[in-house]
Order: structure tokens, then C-alpha cells, then sequence
């Protein structure tokens, strides 16, 4: 059983975003700063002291965003007959080859903790957390399996947020219900178990409810808006069983390349259209969980455990238009995640 990745798209005609983090030239496209308010969470917390599990397609462990602040990592994805983890969480997979659908992993760990203010690139959400990459994917996809291998490894190895910017197709959470596959289930609620804030995508099928893993117990899952706090078209509504859901910057995948999210891409490989080689514009829930782990990690620098990092999500969470605070709807879920909201709530 696959779990394919979610929100792959890429478009190309440029518009205006907001200028956020001098320093880092990109900075000036990433309206999802703007949006989270992120950077005036930083004057409170940065997230330093903890950090971001990508479990996801491995990441480019050379790259100037994010070679500083990686911890080891480990690969489960095409380990064939060697025993799992084979490899230290390196995009190209243990065959040495990068896959093209296989940028994603860099492209999410760059959300939510680029290196910030290096004069380069990107500022990430969480400017001094750090990031494990865990290949659990090759070529965009990887068995439950895999998944929950690359989840138990990372709580086990010391994340404290695990991000999962994957999912099934929808539908599949009936087999989870029905026990008839668990190893991805079983995982996140291990990781709970152990103090871990699980986030994860609702997926891009505009379907009503969140896709498995982001549907499971534990999982806080994310829905997408676009640069005018629209719920994006292609994303589905926060909708599971525990009503743990909110929502964050993930494109608009009609806008051009700056109405979606700016991140690193392993080097060489960012898209023409963008016209940036070691960058690229991307729109998905894929890019929604990665600002809300970011946010957690500066949460969870401040002390608080992981049900206090959730809840203080939630409940500073803004819906749009109305202004209500920790309000749940199907759109939004309990809201878009406020950064600086979210570093003041009590302790």
C-alpha cells in the first residue's frame, strides 16, 4: 500500500508579495511570514533547541539553507533487501539518483527552518530550530510501511515536531478505521506517546475530509490558503474525527510563482519558469504543514509540551472576515495558525 505525496504544482507568471526578512533576498516573496506573522513571533522565540523531523523525500544535505542546521537523518525508502534505515536521509536515495519528484523534502524542510538572515535565499518559519531529514519516499511515493518506520525513527532520535507533507488518496482512511493497514497510525500515536507534535497535510484532492496520515489520532492536520487568506481551491477542508485542524499559507496554484511558496529545492533543480536555480514556487498542503511544524518548534522552545503546543494553535488560530479566534470551521479548521498569537498564550 502507497502513500503518494501531495501538492506538487508548480506555476510560473510572477506577482507582487510582501518584503519580510532583510538579509535573505527571497524574503520579499514570502507572503506566508506575512500571513503567519511570524516575524513578530521571533522577537519571543525562534525555536531554538528543537527540532523539525521531515519525513518526507530526503533532503539535499548540501544546500547552503539548510546544511547548517541539519541533524542526522536516515532513509527507509528503497532500502530494497538491507535493513532499514539504510542511508542518512539524502534526497538522492541510496541509488545515488535524484528523482525530479523527489525535491519536495528540501523544498518543505526550507519552509520551515531555512537558515534566516545568511544573505541568501529564504527566511524559515523557525529560524534557529533544526531539521532531520528522513527519506521515507522515493520518487514521490512510499508504503505505510516506510512512513511509520521514518515517524518511530524520528521520536526515537530526538524530534520534537515530526512534519508529513504526504498522504493517501481519499478513501483510504477506511482502511485505517478498519485496521486493515496501521503502521502509519500506530506510529503517530507512538510519537504522541513520546512528547512529539505530529503535523501533517490534509491533502489537494478538494475533498472534504483530511487524508490519512493527517485524518489519524495525534496528527494535527492543515488545510491551505492562498496570499488572501482564501481557503486555496485545490485543498481539502479541515475535516476528521478529533477536529484537530487549522490552516496556513500553501498557494494559490493560479497566481504565478509568487502567489505560491517560495523554499529551496536540492541544487540545480528549481524550474525555469521561476528563473531561480536552487529555489522554486511550489502550492500544496505540503507547503501549509511545514509553516504550522515551524510555528511548533517555536512553541515548543518556549517549554511547552505537545499538548500545550497544539492547543495553543488552536486556539490563537484566526478565521478570516469573521475575526474569530479558535472558531472551527470546515474551510479553515480552527483557523490560520498566528504565530505571534500563538508565543504569548500563557505557558
Amino acid at each position: 500500500m502507497t502513500a503518494a505525496l501531495v501538492g506538487l504544482s508548480v506555476l510560473a507568471t510572477q506577482s507582487t508579495a510582501t518584503a519580510q526578512q532583510a538579509g535573505d533576498p527571497l524574503s520579499e516573496k514570502q507572503w506566508g511570514l506575512a500571513q503567519l506573522r511570524a516575524p513578530e513571533a521571533w522577537a519571543t522565540s525562534t525555536g531554538a533547541g528543537q527540532v523539525i523531523a521531515v519525513v518526507d523525500t530526503g533532503v539535499d544535505l548540501g544546500h547552503p539553507e539548510l546544511a547548517p542546521k541539519l541533524v542526522p537523518g536516515a532513509t527507509f525508502a528503497g532500502c530494497g533487501e538491507r535493513p532499514a534505515p539504510c542511508g542518512n536521509g539524502d534526497w538522492r536515495g541510496v541509488d545515488g539518483v535524484g528523482q525530479p519528484a523527489d525535491v519536495h523534502g528540501t523544498h518543505v524542510a526550507g519552509i520551515a527552518a531555512a537558515v534566516t538572515g545568511n544573505g541568501t535565499g529564504i527566511a524559515g518559519v523557525a529560524p534557529d530550530a533544526r531539521i532531520m531529514p528522513v527519506k521515507a519516499l522515493e520518487g514521490g511515493s512510499g508504503s505505510f510501511a516506510e512512513i511509520g518506520a521514518g515517524i518511530r525513527w524520528a521520536a526515537d532520535n530526538g524530534a520534537n515536531v515530526i512534519n508529513l507533507s504526504l498522504g493517501a488518496l481519499p478513501g483510504s482512511q477506511v482502511l485505517t478505521l478498519l485496521g486493515l493497514t496501521t503502521e502509519t497510525k500506530d506510529a503517530i500515536a507512538y510519537a504522541r506517546e513520546k512528547g512529539v507534535v505530529v503535523v501533517a497535510s490534509a491533502g489537494n484532492e478538494t475533498a472534504p475530509l483530511c487524508d490519512t496520515p493527517s485524518w489519524e489520532p495525534g496528527a494535527l492536520c492543515v488545510a491551505a490558503t492562498d496570499p488572501a487568506e482564501l481557503h486555496s481551491v485545490y485543498s481539502n477542508l479541515g475535516i476528521k474525527l478529533d477536529t484537530k485542524a487549522v490552516a496556513a499559507p500553501g498557494g494559490s496554484s493560479l497566481q504565478g510563482c509568487d502567489g505560491d511558496v517560495w523554499a529551496p529545492v536540492p541544487r540545480g533543480t528549481g524550474s525555469p519558469d521561476c528563473g531561480q536555480s536552487d529555489y522554486d514556487s511550489l502550492a500544496g498542503t505540503s507547503m501549509a504543514a511545514p509553516h504550522v511544524a515551524g510555528v511548533a518548534a517555536l512553541l515548543g522552545a518556549q517549554g511547552r509540551n505537545a499538548d500545550g503546543i497544539e492547543q495553543a494553535l488552536m486556539r490563537t488560530a484566526r478565521t478570516p472576515v469573521v475575526g474569530a479566534r479558535g472558531l472551527f470551521t470546515p474551510l479553515y479548521g480552527y483557523g490560520i495558525v498566528d504565530a505571534a498569537a500563538a508565543v504569548q498564550q500563557p505557558l
